[in-house]
């Protein structure tokens, strides 16, 4: 009986144990959740497992959302891949031009990076009077200019007769004569070499020519 009465006891002391432990960590618990859960004065196992469930769901979601197209955030620093910015600078990029005379077929070709875009026939300098080869760029573009003769020295008016035709663009000069693309009112003479080595255009076509370049625009005569 004596033996019955004392694990009686032990259970009992057991069980008192187990509650008072319940209550104190079921109490710490309550107040470390307090400002995420309504009832803090009532927690049970189900409702803490239910908490830290929604912290995880919490949790993944946020990362989930801060990885979203390519755009990654943290506290410090927010890292944006913007596609719009890389479309912008594309639309900003000139496309690369250059004018290329062959004098051998006698035409000027256009390009816009590597695709002829224009060509034109041209007439070329004459014997001793060789047009130059070699890279240049516009460095002279006048509308209607006058013109004056390398021997003679006689000035043509700018206008219909002006052996200049209608414009004027200049790629090479040793400091008193220049050379360039221009017009003229025989466009019979196109595709000859007839010129002190400009290089003339009909009317038409140079005019043209004129709109599609700028100066700066590179210039390669080859044979």
């Amino acid at each position: 009986m004596v033996r019955n009465d004392s694990l009686a006891r032990i259970v009992m002391l057991l069980c008192f144990v187990t509650a008072i432990l319940s209550l104190t960590l079921n109490w710490r618990i309550s107040t470390s959740m307090s400002k995420t859960v309504k009832d803090s004065s009532t927690v049970s196992k189900n409702e803490l497992g239910d908490f830290l469930a929604r912290q995880v769901r919490r949790f993944v979601s946020n990362e989930k959302d801060a990885t979203e197209d390519g755009v990654i955030h943290s506290p410090s620093t927010t890292s944006v891949i913007s596609p719009d910015n890389s479309k912008a600078k594309l639309l900003d990029a000139s496309p690369q031009k250059k004018v290329v005379v062959d004098l051998s077929d006698r035409r000027a070709y256009v390009y816009r990076q590597n695709t002829v875009i224009a060509s034109y026939p041209i007439g070329v300098g004459k014997t001793g009077w060789e047009t130059p080869t070699g890279t240049f760029e516009v460095m002279h573009m006048q509308k209607y200019p006058a013109w004056q003769h390398p021997i003679t020295g006689k000035i043509f008016a700018a206008g219909p007769s002006s052996p200049l035709g209608e414009r004027w663009i200049g790629f090479w000069s040793d400091g008193h004569n220049e050379i360039g693309f221009h017009g003229t009112p025989d466009s019979s003479l196109v595709g000859s070499p007839v010129s002190h080595g400009c290089l003339r255009m009909r009317n038409a076509d140079v005019r043209l020519l004129y709109e599609q370049v700028k100066l700066g625009l590179p210039v390669q005569v080859r044979k």
